[in-house]
């Protein structure tokens, strides 16, 4: 996995760029893998390659027929992620995801199980942009020691985080109870 990191500095800009709805680029300062070890941080993953944008008219979220799907090369970023992630000794305790079947998907080959979240559900075209609901939530779970991943959808990442993803990209993230903090962002292996 390419890794792009977050000065303390740009981090800063970062999080009130996301307010903004600006987004900035990440700069390289820090090896992100012996915090991921130690655990304690969010992961925010967007859904791996399903090609096209939205979802077709027919869309129906309990009907995975109706929407866009995984593409062979999206399967095989979700397997390498995970793969990557255990092979550099990284731990989670839950993992989370938009209802939305391509992030099920993604979810479940990256990491093997997941439960479906609907504040991780897509706000794009029109949907509800549910992102200060979820913000509350997160800052709200306790600062346990243990890795959190959340797998949704480029816009919602963008709305929270205020960082643009790739197809199966991760954005690093330490809260401190108040605020987001992104440290680095994690672009999948190549397939």
């Amino acid at each position: 996995m390419t890794v792009r990191y977050l000065s303390r500095r740009r981090s800063m800009a970062l999080a009130l760029a996301a307010g903004a709805g600006w987004t900035l680029p990440a700069l390289a300062q820090t090896d992100p893998w012996p915090a991921l070890r130690q655990g304690g941080l969010l992961l925010f993953m967007r859904h791996a390659n399903a090609p096209g944008i939205g979802d077709p008219a027919n869309f129906a979220v309990d009907d995975c027929a109706t929407q866009r799907n995984l593409s062979d090369r999206g399967r095989e970023q979700a397997q390498a992620v995970g793969a990557r992630l255990r092979s550099n000794g990284v731990q989670w305790r839950s993992v989370q995801s938009s209802r939305w079947c391509r992030c099920l998907d993604t979810a479940r080959l990256a990491f093997g199980t997941v439960e479906p979240f609907e504040l991780l559900d897509s706000s794009f075209a029109g949907r509800a942009d549910r992102s200060s609901e979820l913000r509350r939530h997160l800052l709200s779970l306790p600062r346990d020691g243990a890795n959190r991943v959340y797998v949704t959808h480029m816009v919602n990442i963008a709305r929270l985080l205020g960082v643009n993803t790739a197809d199966a990209e991760m954005v690093v993230v330490r809260s401190d109870g108040d605020a987001f903090q992104p440290l680095a962002t994690l672009q999948p292996p190549p397939v």
